[in-house]
């Protein structure tokens, strides 16, 4: 069984549209606050975690709720066609009190911003393994995650291009650009993704291949989306959890405060902090389809591992920078394939114990453990940052990777299963 690249790609322009807001809202917004609005790094932490404080409860509950749809569209598209218009319209007035100095509308518009994307985010990640087999879903969250780079890639390519000076505050540019990727995005997508017959042809396909689409119904045929792990999984699906939140706590902290520690720390230009980051993207991108193969032959925990060891190294090294140096480039490549290897990964890991019929559910607890790290990171990072001084950031994110590092060698399930070919002259297609 192959990988419908087509069909998967298409799929992940939904991604591609959440990871462009992101990208957007990670790079820009600490700098409104630092510019515009003169907030502190701990105020500025807290405004951070605002989307996080939302998705913990948001995420899981859109993901139950479109797991329980039923519609023409199916059970995720209305989500994101609701949730993508709604996060346009509201992230468009953020611009506006920027350049109108009106700091109320600006909390009230990124709050807005936030809740619609937190309303069609778990339901646009789990559309992906809804239409995805189980054993290739490694390989079909390798492509999601490159339509997640190639959007936050493009945002990063305008940034460097139209970033405002120092004492410019005119965010049109950015904002009007990328709210025009994300309606393109969408409406692609609805035009040329079947979400019924994708997910149809997706049982029909695994059953061909003898894989238990794992459907599981009531007596009456309903769908049920509550089964009980048994012990072993459920203690791996802990340790998972508890590993995606620390790896998150080190990660999240570095790249949420990274245009403002190149700014104050390294003396850097606005635009070199956005090339860095653009460097590290397109190591990602270029590295997600190798990561996807590699991890279906070595297996997903010992990649994820590995990926744990480089981007701790990373972090680790470049607290010794205090100037802007060349070398920044090719750490943040690394740093780059060594995330692709972590995310590719993680949330299959995951999605592994799921039964198709709550996939939804599953996605929901894997962006609960995201989101809880990244609820207490910017404040505490934020903390650190203003009372201790901005290089503490760099520390800070190797301690929590290494974190991870221990909890992921507790986890034993999750690994993806090797299909049975149909034939033994199978055994010798090796062409992905």
């Amino acid at each position: 069984m192959k990988l419908d690249y087509r069909l998967t790609v298409l799929v992940g322009l939904g991604f591609m549209t959440i990871s462009a807001f992101w990208s957007l809202y990670d790079f820009v917004i600490p700098l409104i606050m630092l510019k515009a609005f003169e907030l502190g790094d701990t105020m500025a932490g807290v405004v951070m975690s605002f989307d996080n404080v939302l998705a913990l409860f948001m995420l899981p509950l859109f993901g139950m709720l479109s797991d329980n749809t039923n519609t023409k569209m199916g059970r995720r598209m209305p989500y994101i066609l609701g949730g993508t218009a709604m996060a346009v319209v509201s992230m468009l007035l953020i611009p506006y009190a920027v350049m109108e100095n009106k700091i109320g509308l600006f909390i009230a518009a990124l709050a807005l911003a936030l809740l619609a994307m937190a309303f069609y985010r778990s339901p646009a990640v789990a559309l992906m393994p809804d239409v995805t087999p189980k054993p290739l879903r490694s390989k079909g969250n390798a492509v999601i995650n490159l339509m997640g780079a190639f959007g936050g890639i493009m945002v990063l390519g305008m940034m460097a291009v139209f970033a405002p000076s120092k004492d410019n505050n005119n965010y049109w540019p950015l904002f009007l650009a990328t709210a025009g990727i994300m309606i393109i995005g969408v409406v692609v997508l609805k035009l040329t993704v079947n979400e019924p017959e994708a997910v149809k042809k997706m049982r029909k396909d695994s059953a061909a291949m003898g894989i238990d689409v794992e459907e599981a119904k009531n007596d009456d045929q309903t769908l049920v989306t509550h089964e009980k792990l048994p012990k072993a999984y459920k203690k791996s699906l802990i340790f998972i959890l508890l590993s995606v939140s620390l790896w998150f706590m080190g990660y999240n902290a570095v790249t949420s405060a990274f245009s403002k520690y190149a700014l104050v720390a390294l003396d850097m230009k606005e635009s070199q902090s956005a090339l860095i980051l653009l460097v590290a993207s397109i190591a990602a991108i270029i590295s997600f389809i190798p990561v996807g193969i590699i991890s279906s032959r070595l297996g997903r925990k010992k990649i994820i591992l590995m990926g744990v060891v480089v981007l701790g190294t990373v972090f680790a090294t470049a607290s010794f920078y205090t100037t802007f140096n060349p070398v920044l480039f090719v750490s943040f490549a690394l740093a780059g394939v060594a995330w692709a290897a972590i995310n590719v990964n993680s949330l299959p890991m995951v999605l592994e114990m799921s039964k198709g019929a709550n996939v939804g559910r599953y996605t929901g607890y894997y962006y609960t453990a995201s989101m809880a790290a990244q609820v207490i990171t910017p404040i505490v990072s934020g903390a650190l940052l203003e009372h201790l001084g901005y290089q503490t950031l760099m520390p800070y994110g190797a301690m929590f990777v290494g974190l991870a590092f221990l909890t992921m060698m507790m986890v034993q399930h999750g690994d993806s299963k090797p299909i049975a070919p149909r034939s033994k002259l199978e055994v010798f297609d090796v062409v992905d």
